[in-house]
């Protein structure tokens, strides 16, 4: 007769919901922290005025297996 096996209790890390990313204004100049949607998928893209000079700029979001987030904002 065989003994069942135990399973091992490993913690299951649970996906973060939100993160924050950076990226340079081209108008300004200034380093704009946004938050990130993780859970809205790894390609992301949306318009979105600068706080500081209030120019449009186009965030591409691109969100890695780890859960990392790179943004890239560009000029309207």
């Amino acid at each position: 007769m065989s003994t069942p096996r135990r399973k091992k209790n490993r913690r299951r890390r649970r996906p973060r919901l939100d993160a924050e990313a950076t990226y340079v204004c081209d108008s300004c100049g200034e380093e704009i922290v946004v938050p990130v949607d993780l859970s809205a998928g790894s390609h992301q893209a949306y318009v979105e005025d600068c706080p500081v000079c209030c120019h449009p700029m186009t965030l591409q979001i691109e969100i890695d297996p780890d859960g990392e987030a790179r943004v890239e904002g560009e000029h309207e």
